[in-house]
């Protein structure tokens, strides 16, 4: 165990702290067992090792340890806990959960039987971790980490410092947010730059790498992530892939289940399961007709890229802007709740309407409605129902 406290202590010293998370400030940091989760390179290691080194103390009471360590090839989960405590730790933060084997049922037992520990952990298997719910019901406070938002790209690259916009708040001030903004900083400057590359922190590292990067993260999951996860077969992940790439290339779109399904040369039900598995590791985004009560072969309306990053890195050619514009919209709002897809505009989100186009864009398609805006590109400052699309990038 001395060796995990030298890994620790090192890691803890190492994280920098200029730039934080919007998630740091929404966690009940006082929960006895919080789960973080969030898909490969979010940040959640990260987010996880800067709330040890600012609020915990730095000794034997508090240590990190990633599960992927060899240390637990030999050594269970629950006999370490019990040692850890034994000498006196406190604080358990625990690393890419997902990484050992029976990892939610030792959790939970420790939980019971280590009543003053308190134990931080999170895993980059979205599909794991969703499964794990029923180990862990009433015990742990999940939460998940989501890529960068716009607000926080600016941040972290500009050294900027703004703060999230409350949604009701941008729609009815958005004109002197966007003003209040503009002062510090041309957000269209940067803005192509965000929808190309500035999805998730680690693009920093290499740049003109991250595309490549990217794609091995989702083939990581493709491969590894939903066979443990869904029992299935070799044939089915080279399927799944090869939906994925038919997605990338026409995304968004509207599924046709007979033709899509006979192309990939698998049933009905098997595509619509498939589909599933591909937002359940975010790598595409489904809109629903209706949101309430989605069964599990309930064919989506629309089918659209997680977000724009994935558009760039995926597809053989550049994308329509029209189709990135849209996946950003949907990408940064989607946080919030659930957007609906609707014939009477581009996106309906609680009791409001949008349509997403460029510079020249009008309100004409939804005028007649209540509520009804347009999120338009290339504009840096918007009037009474027409918003610059980037601001939506403020909302967390």
């Amino acid at each position: 165990m001395e060796k995990l406290f030298q890994k620790s202590y090192q890691k803890l010293h190492q994280v920098p702290t200029q730039f934080k998370r919007y998630l740091a400030e929404k966690i009940d940091w006082n929960s006895r067992l919080i789960g973080i989760k969030g898909a490969r390179g979010a940040g959640k290691t990260t987010l996880l090792l800067q709330y040890a080194k600012e609020h915990l103390p730095q000794d034997n009471q508090t240590l990190y340890v990633s599960l992927d360590d060899l240390f637990f090839t030999e050594n269970n989960l629950v006999d370490f806990a019990e040692q850890f405590v034994i000498q006196g730790g406190k604080y358990l933060l625990l690393d890419e959960v997902h990484r050992y084997q029976n990892w939610s049922q030792e959790l939970k037992n420790i939980y019971d039987d280590q009543p003053d520990l308190k134990i931080i952990f999170t895993g980059s298997s979205l599909v794991h971790l969703n499964q794990a719910k029923g180990d862990l019901s009433r015990r742990a406070v999940m939460y998940e980490l989501y890529g960068l938002s716009y607000r926080e790209f600016l941040n972290f690259t500009q050294g900027t410092t703004f703060e999230p916009i409350d949604f009701k708040a941008l729609i009815d001030s958005h004109t002197r947010y966007a003003l209040e903004i503009a002062d510090s900083i041309r957000p269209l400057a940067h803005f192509r730059k965000f929808l190309e590359h500035g999805y998730y922190p680690y693009f920093k590292e290499a740049p003109t790498l991250y595309p490549q990067k990217l794609s091995e993260t989702i083939s990581l999951a493709l491969n590894i992530d939903l066979p443990s996860s869904y029992d299935i077969s070799f044939g089915s992940v080279e399927n799944i892939r090869l939906l994925l790439h038919i997605i990338s290339e026409s995304a968004p779109f509207k599924p046709n289940i007979s033709k899509l399904s006979e192309r990939i040369g698998i049933s009905r039900n098997s595509l619509v399961h498939f589909i599933r598995y591909l937002e359940d590791i975010r790598v595409i985004k489904c809109l629903y007709a209706n949101t309430k009560g989605i069964g599990a072969l309930q064919k989506p309306e629309k089918i659209y890229m997680h977000h724009p990053n994935l558009q760039y890195a995926l597809a053989d050619e550049n994308p329509n802007i029209g189709n990135v514009r849209e996946s950003f919209f949907i990408n940064q709002l989607g946080i919030l709740g659930p957007i609906k897809y609707t014939s009477k505009g581009d996106f309906a989100f609680a009791d409001y309407v949008f349509e997403i186009g460029g510079r020249g864009k009008t309100n004409k398609q939804v005028k007649h409605l209540e509520n009804a805006f347009v999120a338009a590109d290339e504009i840096e400052i918007g009037h009474l129902h027409k918003i610059p699309l980037w601001l939506f990038g403020f909302l967390y």
